[in-house]
């Protein structure tokens, strides 16, 4: 039995004005043929998808076509978009008679020209495949679901829990496609979209309404094994495409009325749940900084939710740094920075040097504006940084990297996105003693669970930025309407 293997992953925030390239993924790693299972068959999704392999006990060649990963960002360009498809096509026809295929994609990823990238990449695989070869889609919960996708396989599964256990979701897909192959089940899927999007700071499935919807969906497969997947999606907030919206997709063993009926309730709990989703917990800039600084003991993590790059924001944004020196911290504080004339900048001038430099507001300018600062260079570094416990990679190419302190503050300033520096490691390979500080930033709305062994507390700032919470004031002009809560609506369907 032979079963082909395809993992292609970006995640779209349309209100970040740069594009995602080539570069952006080279930065983490494309690879095709033997060095996926070589370099990643133990992490991840794929990692997931081998271990599902190594415990059916059967007989199966796994086929590896490509692999391509970048953090989230801009949408992907049209050469991005198309090296893609060529990769795919060209991979799947070299691979020979497959028996099925293995399809890891995020489902969040749009493209200059293409809201539906994912659509686009399952249909490609359809029409090279044929009708007869099964295909199961893993998706990110945080996907937009579209018809052409469904359309397109035969079974979706999707991340059970947020922060994601990516290598879970791998093995569950692979292990209902093997399911598929020996002929125990026939799937059949029902889903249902609903016309909603909120902000990320009620995303975790750890508790609130989230984890209610997650739970249900849970319990609808113990409950009854004709259920063999009942997937939440829970669009990510900043995809502004004309399909957008929250999803719910139900796969049953050939009981298409359990489906639909099912899809059903999924769709009802959430819209039951929807003034819950819309709660904010973040605080006001000022005030978080003060309570961080006053805080007892360290690290407090300040949550930067306008600038979060792991939700595809540039990276760019000052304001928490400009209120740590406005208001005088004690510190120490270490706060990341994406700008890539900055870190050359501080790369020329080498450690030691005093620098004054504008920092910040170079890449989303309708958030940000640059912030002249001066300090003194602790440290100049580049290429690949080792990371442990990251659900894609063990190394991430962060570019040229340099810490400026400023008073209190140590601020990493990075040329390429890679991780910011919302994993300890960054800093530590930085010269940062990131245990040693009061408080931290991280460019993230819901991945802190790096930071959990060293952090005292969690505060999340209601920061502007392309990953805002305030989704009403971002500039929407593709998304679907009427859409709550951007527009009143009395009911999901329809």
């Amino acid at each position: 039995m032979r079963i082909g293997l395809i993992y292609v992953a970006q995640e779209t925030n349309d209100f970040n004005p740069l594009p995602t390239t080539l570069a952006d993924y080279r930065a983490f790693g494309l690879y095709e043929g033997e060095a996926i299972p070589r370099l990643l068959g133990g992490i991840g999704q794929i990692g997931g998808h081998y271990a599902a392999v190594a415990e059916s006990g059967m007989a199966v060649e796994t086929v590896p076509i490509l692999r391509a990963f970048t953090v989230a960002g801009g949408r992907i360009s049209r050469e991005a978009f198309d090296h893609f498809a060529a990769r795919i096509a060209a991979g799947l026809r070299a691979a020979g008679p497959l028996d099925g295929l293995a399809l890891q994609l995020h489902g969040a990823c749009a493209a200059d020209g293409e809201d539906d990238v994912e659509g686009a990449q399952a249909e490609l695989c359809r029409s090279i495949l044929g009708p007869h070869v099964p295909i199961v889609l893993g998706l990110d919960h945080h996907a937009n679901l579209t018809r052409r996708m469904v359309a397109a396989v035969d079974a979706i599964v999707a991340h059970r829990t947020q922060p994601h256990d990516t290598f879970d979701t791998g093995r569950v897909g692979t292990a209902l496609l093997l399911r598929i192959l020996r002929g125990e089940v026939r799937p059949v899927m029902a889903w249902r979209k609903i016309p909603m999007v909120t902000h990320q700071e009620q995303f975790l499935t750890s508790g609130g309404p989230m984890k209610t919807w997650f739970d249900r969906a849970r319990a609808m497969e113990a409950a009854d094994p004709r259920v063999l997947q009942a997937v939440p999606l829970p669009m990510q907030p900043w995809l502004d495409v004309a399909e957008g919206g929250w999803s719910c997709v139900v796969v049953t063993d050939g009981e298409r009325a359990l489906a639909e009926r099912l899809a059903d309730e999924l769709a009802d709990l959430a819209w039951s749940l929807r003034e819950g989703f819309l709660v904010k917990d973040a605080v006001a800039v000022d005030e978080a900084v003060r309570r961080a600084d006053a805080a007892p003991r360290g690290v407090v993590v300040l949550s930067d939710t306008g600038d979060t790059v792991f939700g595809g924001s540039s990276g760019d944004s000052n304001v928490i740094l400009e209120a740590m020196l406005r208001l005088g911290i004690r510190g120490p504080a270490a706060v990341p920075m994406i700008s890539p004339a900055a870190a050359a900048r501080l790369h020329a001038a080498g450690v030691g040097a005093e620098v004054t430099l504008p920092l910040g507001g170079d890449a989303a300018t309708a958030f940000f504006r640059p912030l002249t600062v001066t300090g003194r260079v602790r440290f100049v570094g580049e290429g690949p940084v080792p990371v442990s416990g990251y659900m894609h990679q063990s190394h991430v190419d962060m570019g040229r990297r340099a810490v400026l302190d400023v008073g209190p503050v140590h601020v990493l300033v990075t040329e390429l996105r890679g991780v910011a520096g919302n994993l300890p490691d960054v800093w530590t390979a930085s010269g940062v003693d990131i245990a040693a500080c009061k408080m931290a930033v991280l460019k993230t709305a819901s991945n802190f669970q790096f930071f959990t062994p060293i952090s005292s507390q969690l505060i999340r700032v209601g920061s502007p930025g392309p990953g805002q919470s305030d989704l009403m004031t971002l500039p929407w002009r593709r998304l679907p309407r009427p859409i709550w809560p951007l527009d009143a609506r009395a009911d999901w369907r329809g």
